[in-house]
């Protein structure tokens, strides 16, 4: 649990919905957690909202030792996901053994993204960062450069994977959104 309070202090590119400053990788899985209870009638497939939750109060734990790459920054995903594998492993072995495999499994079916529940928890876990990108008049997208081409690729399929009802209700806004920058 002492490990667990380290990831307070990873910031992450998106901001909180009033600006003041950055969000923390603990944060942002409370957030994403909550969103899954909230959101969980909306999930394309049938879904247990507990393992999501489980599963996204997990995800980031890897960022302990990987850090934070936002989905819209520069960097290389093999060397990602051999960081996070790496840190996976280490963070997971502080557990005694049952629960070490049991987190571990949903932490890789998280990572998989192959069943209901974990294709869900992605969606969402790409959703909450649009909210507040939109609801701080863009956020970090400028600063990231990012294009409607971009979130529609990088997010939206994702999204739409998982959840597309959810996908849909936010696209007119983040079209807005381009629309207001003459993008």
């Amino acid at each position: 649990m002492a490990e667990a309070d380290r990831l307070k202090s990873v910031l992450r590119g998106t901001t909180l919905h009033d600006a003041s400053r950055r969000e923390n990788s603990a944060e942002h899985s409370w957030h994403v957690a909550l969103h899954a209870l909230v959101l969980a009638e909306h999930a394309a497939r049938p879904v247990d909202a507990g393992r999501v939750v489980t599963m996204l109060l997990l995800h980031d734990l890897v960022e302990i030792d990987a850090g934070d790459n936002p989905i819209h920054g520069v960097s290389d995903p093999a060397k990602q996901e051999a960081e996070e594998k790496a840190a996976a492993d280490r963070i997971f072995a502080l557990l005694p053994p049952d629960q070490s495999r049991h987190l571990r499994a949903l932490w890789d079916e998280f990572e998989a993204a192959e069943t209901d529940d974990a294709i869900f928890a992605k969606s969402i876990d790409r959703v909450q960062p649009v909210l507040s990108n939109l609801a701080t008049g863009g956020g970090s997208w400028p600063e990231y450069r990012v294009t409607r081409d971009q979130l529609e690729t990088r997010v939206g399929a994702k999204v739409s994977r998982g959840a597309p009802a959810i996908w849909d209700g936010i696209k007119a806004r983040i079209d807005a959104w381009f629309a207001g920058r003459g993008a």
